[in-house]
């Protein structure tokens, strides 16, 4: 449905009167009408008159302030006046993040929001049904639980987990326009710490590792990593010279020095 919204703007005195719109929403200001003429991101919802500005439709982003401002051509006159836009919106339905196991002891974090709502919706949370006090000391029913809610946020923290805490979580929003609204109901479960499942692997772990060093060492030892293998060793062959000369004789007289040379094959 298609709620219009129109802001108006009186203004009288100017010969010729230049308008302009301006819409602010926390630190971001736009441009929604400038000399006369709706500017092109509100231009398909949105239409100019000498009376103000209509809206053929809203939704929560347009809650804001929007301040018209009316100057001469001339300059010689100026005006402005501010319209505070807020959009009621009844809130959607909420979506919740809540974890289907957690381990008692540890922290957790469930969180519950929805986009829609305006004024922002502020958030309740419910277990098994029943309402989660803020302060839950202060409660039999959670005497036994250790969270902080913040109905602003939507965020509910568990720190530590008990084994209480186990039920069916739901959330509501509600922003006091509208029908409030409630999520869907999701099952946490707190179980203990499985002390045993983690002995088990460190044991099978120092297992394993002890296997795998008794390998290695078992192959050093009989020497399938020793770079050197048999068979594959070549022949080498070393020159060496003779560091004494001998005499030949040959008939005829005479003598001659020979040099010898030695050949030596190593295995």
């Amino acid at each position: 449905m298609d709620i219009p919204a129109k802001l108006s703007c009186s203004y009288s005195g100017f010969s010729s009167p230049r308008v302009e719109w301006k819409f602010a929403q926390g630190d971001i200001t736009s441009l929604v009408c400038y000399n006369n003429k709706i500017t092109a991101p509100f231009e398909d919802r949105v239409t100019f008159s000498n009376t103000g500005i209509t809206f053929h439709s809203v939704t929560r982003k347009d809650t804001g302030m929007y301040t018209c401002m009316v100057s001469d051509e001339g300059g010689t006159a100026y005006g402005e006046v501010s319209v505070q836009l807020i959009v009621l919106v009844p809130p959607s339905k909420p979506t919740v993040t809540i974890p289907s196991s957690t381990t008692i002891g540890s922290r957790a974090v469930l969180t519950c929001s929805e986009a829609d709502g305006s004024p922002p919706s502020e958030y309740l949370w419910y277990r098994d049904g029943a309402l989660m006090p803020l302060e839950p000391k202060r409660n039999r029913a959670f005497s036994n639980s250790s969270y902080s809610l913040n109905p602003k946020t939507g965020e509910l923290v568990f720190d530590p987990v008990s084994a209480s805490d186990t039920g069916e979580y739901s959330c509501q929003a509600q922003n006091g326009y509208g029908t409030p609204m409630m999520s869907d109901a999701v099952r946490m479960e707190a179980v203990e710490l499985n002390v045993g499942g983690i002995v088990a692997a460190v044991l099978v772990t120092l297992i394993l590792l002890g296997f795998l060093i008794f390998g290695i060492w078992f192959a050093y030892s009989r020497g399938y990593f020793d770079r050197k293998k048999k068979g594959t060793e070549s022949k080498k062959v070393i020159y060496s010279q003779p560091t004494a000369r001998s005499e030949a004789s040959v008939s005829g007289g005479g003598g001659l020095w020979g040099l010898g040379l030695c050949v030596q094959y190593v295995n």
